[in-house]
């Protein structure tokens, strides 16, 4: 009898069901997605639901707009699942683990690692963690930041599995198959011109774009030309626009958001891919890049970074904020062709493999592992008793 797995996602993003898709496909689980929402605030995304090929459902919600709560009604009137995966940031989530959890689901949460720069770390929500991890059944991470953070939170060891974040690798290294002259074009069309640094993601502060544009002013004072190449939306466009205006800059391009269908052709456009966040907790565009067979510069603060980027083989990762550090390796980047063709093929070998069939894969050997563990320790189920206390079970 096959397993039976509900995996439950704020919102379906491409990513997810790239994975979602692969898994369904293997065919080797009973296996339903549930979403919180079919979108929300800062995400363009495409929601192409025919395009699904797993069971799905959106989550019913109680309250209004931004204050709502997405429910999880299905653990309250339904077969229960074998397993219960979620995230773990937000009271939603946190009620469907503790109902999965009274009900005798097994339940796993999937973790990012933090970082100070993006998450204000109030007291009641690290309580909130150190109460939660270490009674879970399973915590899977994608790499070691990660799995530190479930450690700092006190996941016993054991109970920490590795499942890869992944990109649909194929799609995006059909950029690094754009024939010269449909490159010359396209770069043509888009104003580039010269050695193109290239960032795709969010237009806001956190993502450290200040500082990225900061270094690109400086390099201008060198002789060669280049461009920086921004895809992408987000609230803090017009400050950012209004920093280049303020230095002059004719050589910064503003693309706007770009569907997947689309960006490998905008990363083959450009020579260097520039991740200068403050705080990722991980930054699949990153991924997307190497794929494409670019060099990377980011910063030490994208989660389990030093997994993807070898420093000098395939790009370099600097501190978050240090426009002088993002200058010396754009400049160095900037100024040798030969250096950005070895890096760029160590980026596409070490990308290669990372997919969504992988992910699959991974997802259900944990699965498995899961389900043949010792439950962790269990909320105990009377009712009432007026003090909320934790035991083992037997």
């Amino acid at each position: 009898m096959k397993p039976r797995v509900v995996y439950w996602n704020n919102i379906p993003s491409p990513y997810m069901v790239d994975r979602f898709n692969a898994l369904q496909h293997r065919g080797h689980l009973e296996f339903e997605a549930w979403f919180s929402a079919r979108t929300e605030e800062g995400r363009s995304w495409r929601v192409e639901e025919e395009s699904w090929q797993f069971p799905y459902r959106y989550l019913p919600r109680l309250g209004y707009g931004r204050y709502s709560l997405a429910l999880p009604t299905p653990l309250f009137h339904e077969p229960n699942p074998d397993l219960l995966v979620t995230l773990h940031s937000g009271p939603a989530f946190l009620l469907g683990w503790q109902v999965a959890r009274r009900r005798g689901i097994r339940t796993a949460f999937w973790v990012l690692a933090t970082y100070d720069a993006w998450v204000r770390r109030r007291k009641w929500k690290e309580l909130a963690k150190s109460k939660v991890f270490p009674r879970v059944d399973a915590v899977l991470v994608p790499g070691s930041d990660a799995r530190a953070f479930a450690l700092r939170y006190g996941t016993p060891r054991e109970r920490i599995l590795h499942v890869s974040q992944v990109v649909d690798v194929a799609h995006f290294e059909s950029g690094s198959t754009l024939a010269a002259p449909e490159r010359a074009k396209l770069r043509h069309d888009l104003g580039l011109s010269g050695v193109t640094f290239v960032y795709v993601g969010r237009l806001w502060r956190g993502k450290g774009l200040t500082y990225l544009i900061d270094a690109f002013i400086d390099l201008q004072q060198f002789d060669a030309v280049t461009s920086l190449l921004l895809v992408g939306d987000g609230p803090d466009e017009d400050l950012l626009r209004e920093q280049c205006a303020r230095a002059g800059l004719q050589n910064v391009i503003f693309l706007g958001f770009h569907h997947a269908d689309n960006l490998p052709a905008l990363y083959a456009a450009a020579d260097v891919f520039v991740f200068p966040t403050l705080g990722d907790p991980y930054g699949l565009v990153v991924d997307e890049a190497m794929a494409c067979g670019l060099p990377v510069i980011a910063t030490n603060t994208s989660g389990e970074i030093r997994d993807r980027v070898d420093e000098g083989v395939n790009g370099y990762i600097v501190r978050p904020a240090a426009r002088d550090e993002l200058l010396d390796r754009m400049s160095l980047l900037a100024s040798d062709g030969a250096l950005r063709g070895r890096m760029g093929t160590a980026s596409q070998e070490k990308a290669a493999g990372r997919t969504p069939e992988l992910w699959a894969q991974e997802f259900e050997r944990a699965v498995r592992s899961i389900l043949t563990m010792p439950p962790a320790q269990k909320v105990p189920s009377n009712r009432s008793s007026r003090r909320f206390r934790w035991a083992r079970e037997p």
